[in-house]
């Protein structure tokens, strides 16, 4: 439960710095964003219960692809669930939201699990 609360924070502080670049992704206030981090978790969630052996096949031989697509649909979705995360572009913005979400998360994963703050 504490990884899952750390993973919402760290999302939220994610998206928080997204909005601020030119991605097309803009978000009214903080609670929002942990609004928004909340649904992104939990749907990230659902997706990791699938076996880790039918999750990678297709990744592999789509070259990255197909998690791609739903990281998409996932930024998408949380932005049409939740009231003040907008994506002024429409698919072009969850597209840069999407990946921009990627990086950022992994930086500030990095950090954290160099702190020692998150298990490896």
């Amino acid at each position: 439960m504490t990884v899952f609360l750390i993973t919402v924070v760290v999302t939220a502080l994610s998206l928080l710095i997204i909005s601020k670049l030119p991605t097309g992704v803009e978000i009214d206030n903080p609670f929002i964003a942990l609004i928004a981090g909340a649904i992104i978790g939990v749907f990230s969630g659902i997706y990791s219960l699938f076996p880790t052996w039918l999750r990678a096949i297709p990744a592999v031989l789509s070259l990255g692809l197909i998690p791609l697509i739903g990281s998409i649909i996932v930024f998408g979705l949380s932005a049409w669930l939740v009231e003040g995360f907008r994506l002024r572009w429409g698919i072009g913005s969850a597209i840069l939201g999407a990946i921009a979400l990627a990086i950022v998360n992994s930086i500030l994963f990095f950090i954290l699990r160099q702190i020692g703050l998150v298990p490896v």
